[in-house]
């Protein structure tokens, strides 16, 4: 950074009433990390841990106008994309970021934990463009699934799935392995265009407090990208640091239940 201070991040996502993801998940892990948050809210939703209730866009070219107004005046150092809300949305943002320097965290969202969609197809057809500038897309195998038009991809094959998206879009993938089923470790995957980076694993946290664990864990990416880590010890970093908000849930709610970001204990 050439800039006195925290590492300025942006997060341009979706707004949780609850507070469990989407920019306030954001807002909470870039403090709790020591950068400092901007926005750019995409969406506003009604929803709780026992699912999304409602969702509310806003119009693209003002959340274009929200992201040109923060690095504009004070600049970013990495920036996090999550749920979007429309396609138009995707498309403004690919086209106005595109000279960026930095790094981008794209977290693919189209299913929150509780399963509802937020996303439409259009949208995710309009993710291509945004994959084509991003330093990273964090997909979970869900969304992986989608993004190469598969039904579904074994443990075997997430290399080779992963490794389709990142040719195709010239991006590193951080193919995430939550949603695996009922294993006992959870496997996350790093690809890149010239190939298998690393692999990632912790246990398997036996709980249903999850929700806004991708946000947390982008989030968190790029922070540490912002601090300059190197690629691989900012995704270690990141993870550990979503584990423990895992570990640290305060057990809000009778659904799918917010981390707790807050009672993380800062690492030497």
């Amino acid at each position: 950074m050439s800039h006195p201070g925290p590492p300025r991040i942006l997060s341009i996502a979706g707004s949780d009433s609850s507070g469990g993801a989407g920019i306030q998940a954001d807002i909470k892990t870039i403090t709790m990390l020591g950068g400092y948050a901007m926005t750019a809210i995409t969406a506003v939703t009604a929803q709780n841990t026992r699912g999304v209730r409602g969702v509310e866009t806003l119009p693209p070219h003002f959340v274009l106008e929200q992201v040109e107004s923060c690095l504009s005046d004070i600049g970013a150092d990495a920036i996090k994309i999550g749920m979007l809300g429309s396609p138009e949305t995707a498309r403004l943002l690919a086209d106005g970021l595109d000279s960026f320097a930095g790094p981008i965290v794209f977290d693919p969202v189209m299913v929150a934990t509780s399963g509802s969609v937020l996303a439409d197809e259009d949208t995710i057809a309009g993710f291509a463009a945004l994959m084509e500038i991003a330093t990273i897309v964090t997909p979970n195998l869900p969304e992986l699934e989608i993004l190469t038009g598969r039904e579904t991809i074994a443990d075997e094959d997430v290399f080779d799935a992963a490794k389709t998206l990142a040719d195709r879009h010239g991006v590193q993938v951080l193919a995430k392995g939550g949603h695996a089923g009922d294993t006992s470790q959870v496997v996350d995957r790093i690809v890149s265009p010239t190939g298998k980076l690393a692999s990632f694993a912790h246990a398997r946290i036996d709980t249903r407090h999850t929700h806004g664990t991708g946000c947390t864990l982008s989030a968190a990416l790029a922070t540490l990208l912002g601090y300059r880590q190197p690629l691989t010890n900012a995704i270690r970093i990141a993870r550990a640091f979503t584990y423990s908000a895992i570990e640290n849930a305060p057990g809000f709610g009778e659904g799918s239940g917010p981390l707790g970001h807050q009672a993380v204990r800062k690492r030497d």
